[in-house]
C-alpha cells in the first residue's frame, strides 16, 4: 500500500532536482552576461592615452597563417607603454571572475590564432608610441626600440648611422616583440645566434599589469623567460639590440646539388670554420622545371652555357645559398676569399650561380616576393607552415624519408633547411631546441589554394605535415618544434621536456592567472562557479 507513495516522492524529488538545475544554470548564465556586459563599460573607464576599439574589431581575428579566427571584446591601440600596463592591472584586480585574458599583436603574422584573444582583449603593438628609436654608437652600440617596431625601420634607421643588427629573420616586416617571443632565425644563426641572443634589455609589461626594465644583470628570470617565452610571461614593451657595423654590398651566391649527404656535410664544414660565409641556407627542390632559368631574374650563371644544360625537372635537389658581406673598397679580397671557400664544397658545378646588391637589398629580399603575391591575390590565403628543429644525427634518417617518400613536390612553397650551432643558444631562455651540438631548421613554409582539394590544397598539405609529425615521433627523432603548435597540456609538456617545470613555476611569478596570449594554448585561465 505504500509503494505509490514511495514514487510519488521520488517524482517530486526527480522534479525539484530538475527545477534546481534550471535555476542554478539560469543563475550562471544571468551572472556571466551579467558580468560579460559590464566589461565594455569598465575598460572604457580606464584613463589612457590612447583607446579602446569595441566595434571594429575583425581584423584582429585575422593572421598570416588564416585559419583561425577568434573575435576579441576589444582591441587597445595604446599611445604609451602605461596603456598597456593600466589594462592589464585592471583585468588583473578583476581576477578570475572575469574570462578576459590579453594577447600582444604586432604586425599579424603568427600561424595559428597565437595573437588572438577570444572575448578577450588584443592589444595593437604598432600603434605604440614611445620614446623614438635611438641609436647608440661606441665601442658596443646598440639600439632602443619599441616592442610594436618593425624589423625593416630598425634596418634603415640603424643604417643612417652605419650600424645594423647582427641576426635577423628571413622576412623583415615583423614586430621587434613579436620575433623575440619565439627566437628570431635566419641564415646568420650559425654565427651570431637567433635574435633572442642579441637582445641587451628589456622592458616588459607582466601578467600583473608591472612595468619592469630587465637584463642579464637585472631581473633577469624575466629577461630570459620572456625571450622565447611565447607571450607567456610579459609583453614587450621596449628593447635594446645589439649592433655591428654594416657593410654596403653583398655577394649572394647558390649552387646545387643532387646528394644530400655532400649538401649537409658541406653545409656543416662552412658554420664550422672562422672565417667563412656571412648567411648559409639551404633549400629543398624537387621536381621543378626549368629551375635555372627562373634565377636568371635575379643571378648570373658562371658558365652560362654549362647552366643552359642543366635539367631539374622530376628531380630532388638541394640548394646551398650563401652570402658573403663587404664594403666596395674591399671586393677583391672578398672575392679572393668565396673562391676560397668555395673550391671546400662539392656541388654541381654548371649550377653556380651569383649575384651583387645592396646589403638593404639582400635582407629585404623576401618583401619582393610579397609585393608580386600581394598583386595576384596570392598572398592572403591559408599558410598551413610548419617548422621543425632536428638533431644533427637524425637529419639523414628525416631527410631519406621526409624528401625521398612524403614530400613528392615543393611547388606549394619553398622548404628550408640548414644547420646552426647550439652554442650560440642561451639556454636560460624559454625557448626549445634540440639537446644535440648542432640542429637544423627545416622549414615547410607552404601556401595553400582556397577551395582547392588538389595537392595545393589546405586539407593535403595539413595531411602531409600530419605525416610528417607521426613520422618523427614513430622514429623517436628528437624533433622540436619551431613556432609551436599544441592543442592539449599534455603536448606542452612533452615539447619542453625538462624544462617544463621550470616554464610552469615561471607562468605562475608572472602570470598567475594566465591572463597573456591565450592563443598559445598553453595554458588556460581558471574562471571559478562561486
Amino acid at each position: 500500500m505504500r509503494y505509490p507513495q514511495v514514487s510519488f516522492v521520488r517524482q517530486n524529488n526527480i522534479l525539484f532536482i530538475r527545477v534546481f538545475m534550471i535555476l542554478f544554470l539560469s543563475c550562471i548564465a544571468f551572472r556571466n552576461n551579467l558580468c560579460l556586459s559590464s566589461i565594455p563599460s569598465t575598460l572604457k573607464a580606464l584613463p589612457l592615452d590612447g583607446h579602446f576599439t569595441f566595434d571594429e574589431v575583425h581584423f584582429a581575428a585575422k593572421d598570416f597563417g588564416n585559419r583561425y579566427q577568434f573575435l576579441p571584446a576589444a582591441i587597445l591601440h595604446p599611445k604609451s607603454v602605461s596603456d598597456i600596463a593600466n589594462t592589464i592591472k585592471h583585468i588583473w584586480q578583476i581576477g578570475s571572475h572575469s574570462e578576459l585574458t590579453v594577447a600582444a599583436r604586432g604586425h599579424g603574422h603568427s600561424l595559428q590564432g597565437q595573437s588572438q584573444a577570444h572575448r578577450g582583449v588584443v592589444i595593437s603593438m604598432e600603434s605604440l608610441q614611445g620614446p623614438e628609436m635611438q641609436v647608440y654608437t661606441g665601442n658596443s652600440p646598440y639600439v632602443d626600440v619599441s616592442g610594436g617596431e618593425l624589423w625593416i625601420n630598425i634596418l634603415h634607421e640603424c643604417l643612417k648611422y652605419g650600424l645594423t643588427p647582427k641576426s635577423w629573420t628571413d622576412y623583415l616586416h615583423l614586430t621587434v616583440g613579436g620575433t623575440l617571443s619565439n627566437a628570431g632565425v635566419s641564415g646568420q644563426a650559425f654565427q651570431h645566434g637567433p635574435q633572442i641572443s642579441n637582445v641587451n634589455q628589456l622592458e616588459v609589461v607582466t601578467g600583473k599589469g608591472d612595468v619592469v626594465t630587465c637584463s642579464e644583470k637585472h631581473n633577469s628570470d624575466l629577461f630570459h623567460s620572456v625571450l622565447g617565452g611565447l607571450g607567456q610571461f610579459g609583453i614587450i614593451t621596449r628593447a635594446r639590440i645589439s649592433l655591428e657595423p654594416a657593410p654596403d654590398m653583398v655577394k649572394w651566391i647558390r649552387v646545387l646539388y643532387s646528394d644530400f649527404a655532400t649538401f649537409a656535410r658541406d653545409q656543416e664544414h662552412l658554420i664550422s670554420l672562422g672565417r667563412t660565409f656571412d648567411y648559409i641556407e639551404g633549400f629543398v627542390i624537387i621536381n621543378r622545371t626549368g629551375l635555372l632559368n627562373n634565377w636568371r631574374s635575379s643571378f648570373n650563371p658562371q658558365d652560362p652555357v654549362q647552366a643552359s644544360h642543366f635539367k631539374s625537372d622530376g628531380r630532388t635537389l638541394f640548394c646551398l645559398e650563401l652570402a658573403k658581406y663587404f664594403n666596395q673598397d674591399k671586393s677583391d679580397v672578398v672575392h679572393q676569399e668565396i673562391e676560397h671557400l668555395l673550391s671546400q664544397l662539392g656541388y654541381i658545378t654548371s649550377t653556380l650561380f651569383l649575384s651583387e646588391i645592396t646589403y638593404i637589398e639582400f635582407l629585404d629580399r623576401v618583401h619582393v616576393s610579397e609585393v608580386k603575391l600581394r598583386s595576384k591575390g596570392l598572398w592572403e590565403v591559408p599558410h598551413p607552415w610548419l617548422n621543425l628543429f632536428i638533431p644533427r644525427s637524425k637529419i639523414h634518417n628525416f631527410a631519406d624519408e621526409v624528401f625521398g617518400n612524403i614530400l613528392t613536390e615543393t611547388s606549394n612553397g619553398p622548404v628550408l633547411i640548414y644547420p646552426v650551432n647550439k652554442s650560440k643558444w642561451d639556454n636560460r631562455t624559454s625557448a626549445i631546441t634540440p639537446e644535440e651540438d648542432t640542429f637544423y631548421l627545416v622549414a615547410f613554409l607552404t601556401s595553400a589554394v582556397p577551395s582547392s582539394t588538389g595537392t595545393d590544397g589546405l586539407e593535403h598539405i595539413l595531411t602531409q605535415n600530419k605525416r610528417i609529425l607521426e613520422y618523427c615521433e614513430k622514429a623517436h627523432l628528437g624533433v622540436k618544434q619551431y613556432l609551436p603548435h599544441y592543442t592539449t597540456q599534455e603536448e606542452w609538456r612533452a615539447h619542453f621536456g625538462p624544462r617544463w617545470e621550470i616554464f610552469v613555476q615561471r607562468k605562475s611569478a608572472y602570470d598567475p592567472l594566465a591572463v597573456l596570449a591565450p592563443g598559445q594554448r598553453i595554458f588556460q585561465k581558471a574562471i571559478p562557479f562561486s
